[in-house]
């Protein structure tokens, strides 16, 4: 008996859209990287790219829970002397919406060629307008 491996063109990617709206970051996120590391086909292989493409709408609308919209910190180093720059979850909601869900994915990926490779995978818009409609994306209530 021999292990099932998929060769890179037999695997089939679809695109899915997924809504944030009134959804908790941490747990969309955990759905969302399942999806773009292929966790949730059973032809999933550790070391293969077998995910799907992901279309996030209404990042702005995202839900936080507790006091994490004013405690939470995001960090950003630009790797010069005084470089370093902090925003509170609220502020990133009005500059760049799309950054929170971003994040909260990246960490849940894994960190080099293959996760890279995975998180190209995500779009993420912060109304309900997208690019993708020519690839027909499917629903997805996560």
């Amino acid at each position: 008996m021999t292990t099932f491996v998929p060769k890179e063109t037999e695997i089939e990617r679809k695109w899915l859209l997924v809504d944030a709206e009134d959804q908790v970051l941490g747990r969309l996120a955990v759905k969302i990287a399942d999806i773009l590391r292929g966790k949730t086909k059973p032809q999933y292989t550790p070391h293969l790219d077998c995910g799907d493409y992901v279309i996030v709408i209404n990042a702005a609308k995202v839900c936080l829970t507790g006091r994490k919209e004013t405690n939470k910190i995001y960090q950003k180093f630009t790797g010069h002397m005084g470089g370093q720059t902090e925003m509170t979850a609220a502020e990133v909601r009005a500059k760049d919406p799309e950054r929170m869900i971003r994040n909260a994915v990246w960490g849940m990926l894994p960190k080099g060629k293959l996760g890279r490779q995975q998180f190209r995978k995500l779009k993420v818009y912060a109304g309900s307008q997208h690019s993708h409609e020519a690839q027909q994306p499917e629903e997805v209530k996560l």
